[in-house]
């Protein structure tokens, strides 16, 4: 179906997200909701509608992770070894991370980072999905058994998608499976396997009953294997991992864009890559690829403001006046309307989002690439110095292409972290009428689409050794780049995390895959490529995340310094983040772990091995 998804009873909508919303600081009531004098729910949820409202929250909640200015998923991709922060002109941004990253330190700021932005929305997801599981059969207006077990589904999925990702990004966490209605300060720490156990088997049964044929906008069945997927191989089931993504890759209802398609499709100076990540085409019926959309139209009611700002984040700050010509004037200018109007064809870029060496050069040996392609990728070079003032003045580099050294071999750019790098244009460029200056505007985003789906099932394969089926699957995303196949020879985990790289830049969580693979390596004691074998007993001191990020990054491994004097670092442990300390300080009658390396691990107890049952008084109400 081609119709954009639609929310339900808006009223409800704004109540619950008021009732639901979760103080970061609070002294009492983290996982806590506060309910409105009006908010009763044997009237609010007595209707398939009303549950619905909690669901298309749930929906809302999942587009927020890449809008707006330093979205969360900068957070996830500076934990890794694609990109740093590349922000230098400020001390608050988390580039050393052994100082930035700390229990009590600042994890919820546009200038710092959004770790803690993960662990707000995680839990809120969490309570609007659990009210909808809560209340499922209060409502008597289902038109079938079907429609019931569709909306209750779609409810695990999301429940299940935010367990997912805390249980990757933070290891062992409180396990809430219920809407709280009265202070609770009791929560316990509930081991990582025991919850990825839980959500395998509700994501089996949304499997059952979510169909594919629904809005845009709205789970899909798709989407729930997708998620399973992910869930088989954080629980080392391989072979499940394999069925669960085989029923994607040949259920019929999806398969890759190989043609020509949407907006731009008649312009033979583009291709299939750059119409795969068109905004006008993200959503069209047309588009098979799709498995789960975030809807973000211009005035289309809940959006996030200021759109994606994909550009500002992810585009240097090429129009800064540290880039000079070799004359040594200003080169470059952001202003709109001028007789070089470079700002309205890429952004205005602040360099927040800063490609690693890996990520720009690296990993792009196939010159045949479509998706480092010129004209689908950027270089500072394709530029030109565009200031008019040196029009003005006479200067003959007016027009010309940017130059990073001079004759004599002098830097032309006086910050080469935030000024200069390349950048997927293709991927980034989002129009934006409401700005002069455009930073990205309102556009669909993809959470999965099925070139991920195809990776999965190479990753699942090659943990079972099986190198010539992951090669076939990779293959299936290369050839659809024009690059060369490879050989089941080449498999590994660096060739597997490398095309992610390639093909999921700005979409995957980046730090939330490589920790989950770093727990397979640990769990399954597989010898890496580098030599190495790890085990879940030393976990946050050695492991697969950290060597791969020394391995790649040109930042963390190097002893870079920004222009302020701060050295980017990483350490071990930072393959798991810290439980922000209000958390556990509130929790007075309970005990939340803190992961190791960060203060207060050492008063750890053993975490929950089993989900408690609910009460007799729990399953009533």
């Amino acid at each position: 179906m081609n119709n954009i998804i639609i929310k339900k009873n808006k009223l409800l909508f704004v109540a619950l997200g008021s009732l639901l919303l979760m103080p970061f600081a609070c002294k009492r009531d983290y996982l806590e909701p506060k309910p409105l004098s009006f908010y009763t729910p044997d009237k609010t949820f007595n209707t398939a509608d009303g549950l619905w409202a909690t669901i298309a929250a749930c929906d809302s909640n999942l587009r927020q992770e890449f809008y707006g200015d330093a979205p969360p998923i900068v957070t996830e991709d500076i934990f890794s070894e694609v990109a740093v922060e590349g922000t230098t002109d400020k001390p608050g941004p988390a580039q050393n991370l052994d100082l930035a990253i700390t229990p009590d330190a600042q994890l919820n700021n546009t200038d710092y980072n959004k770790v803690g932005w993960y662990w707000i929305e995680g839990y809120k997801g969490i309570r609007y999905a659990n009210t909808t599981i809560k209340y499922i059969d209060q409502p008597k207006d289902y038109a079938s058994e079907e429609d019931r077990n569709h909306l209750l589904g779609a409810a695990y999925f999301h429940r299940a998608f935010h367990y997912y990702r805390l249980t990757q990004q933070f290891g062992d966490v409180p396990f809430v499976d219920d809407v709280i209605e009265k202070p609770k300060l009791d929560y316990f720490t509930t081991k990582r396997e025991v919850i990825l156990q839980k959500i395998k088997a509700d994501l089996e049964f949304a499997e059952q009953w979510v169909p594919d044929a629904v809005n845009k906008g709205q789970v899909t069945k798709g989407a729930v294997s997708h998620l399973l997927t992910k869930v088989n191989l954080a629980l080392g089931l391989f072979d499940d991992a394999i069925a669960s993504a085989s029923r994607v890759i040949d259920g019929g209802m999806y398969r890759l864009m190989t043609e020509r398609f949407g907006k731009d499709a008649a312009d033979q100076s583009k291709n299939v890559i750059w119409d795969l990540h068109r905004p006008e085409n993200k959503s069209l019926a047309s588009n098979t690829e799709a498995l789960l959309l975030v809807i973000d139209r211009l005035n289309l009611s809940g959006n996030v403001d200021g759109g994606i700002q994909s550009m500002r984040n992810g585009v240097p700050y090429w129009s800064n006046s540290g880039v000079i010509t070799p004359s040594g004037k200003s080169g470059t200018s952001d202003k709109d309307k001028l007789e070089i109007p470079q700002v309205e064809t890429y952004g205005r870029g602040i360099g927040r989002l800063r490609p690693t060496y890996y990520s720009q050069e690296g990993i792009w040996s196939d010159k045949d690439d479509l998706r480092h392609a010129p004209g689908n990728w950027m270089r500072m070079e394709d530029l030109v110095y565009n200031n008019p003032d040196l029009k003005k003045a006479g200067d003959p580099y007016y027009g010309k292409h940017l130059e990073y050294r001079n004759a004599r071999g002098g830097l032309l750019v006086s910050d080469t972290i935030r000024h200069w790098f390349s950048w997927p244009h293709y991927k980034l460029f989002v129009e934006d009428p409401t700005r002069t200056q455009p930073t990205g505007g309102n556009t669909d985003w993809y959470i999965f689409r099925l070139a991920e789906t195809y990776l999965l099932r190479a990753e699942a394969y090659f943990w079972k050794g099986d190198l010539a089926s992951a090669a076939a699957d990779m293959n299936k995303v290369r050839v659809r780049a024009h690059a060369a196949p490879i050989t089941a020879a080449q498999v590994n985990m660096a060739t597997i995390l490398d095309e992610r790289a390639r093909e999921l830049y700005y979409e995957e969580p980046r730090k939330t895959e490589l920790t989950r693979i770093a727990y397979i390596f640990a769990k399954t004691g597989k010898a890496a490529e580098n030599g190495k074998t790890y085990s879940l007993n030393n976990f946050s001191t050695n492991n697969y995340f950290y060597d791969r990020v020394m391995a790649k990054t040109d930042f963390y491994n190097k002893g870079v310094t920004t222009v302020i004097g701060i050295t980017y670092k990483m350490s071990p442990y930072h393959v798991l983040w810290p439980i922000p300390i209000a958390v556990i300080n509130a929790n007075t009658l309970g005990h939340i772990n803190q992961n190791q390396g960060y203060a207060g691990s050492e008063s750890n107890i053993p975490p929950l091995e089993e989900i408690p049952e609910k009460t007799e008084e729990e399953v009533v109400h």
